[in-house]
């Protein structure tokens, strides 16, 4: 089927920069939206950062002028390029696809990944 796949996550100084991958597999055809999610600790989870195949974007108000985010068609891969990293942010991100065309005529509309810690600490 579809699987995405996170990757950058990890430990890193309050206004620092990481960058996250996202890789997403399966016989697929085309990604209408794929997009970054976070959830920190006893809170709900949120939205990040989106982009359309069309490279469209939205940013939450929180990471405008700090993330950025983009996507490889030809891959199928999604990219966070994070940078002046907060303690606030602080939190597992979740890479997100919707409206996944495959072959032989499905449509998942949407999958998840695993996940990927964030911690933004001194």
């Amino acid at each position: 089927q579809v699987q995405l796949v996170e990757s950058g996550g990890g430990l890193v100084q309050p206004g620092g920069s990481l960058r996250l991958s996202c890789a997403a597999s399966g016989s697929i055809l085309s990604i209408n939206a794929m997009g970054w999610y976070r959830q920190a600790p006893g809170k709900e989870r949120e939205l990040v950062a989106t982009i359309t195949s069309g490279s469209r974007t939205n940013y939450a108000d929180s990471v405008k002028g700090r993330f950025t985010i983009s996507r490889d068609n030809d891959k199928n891969t999604v990219y966070l390029q994070m940078n002046s990293l907060k303690p606030e942010d602080t939190a597992v991100y979740y890479c997100n696809a919707k409206d996944v065309r495959l072959s032989w005529g499905y449509l998942v509309f949407e999958r998840w990944g695993q996940g990927t810690l964030v911690t933004v600490s001194s």
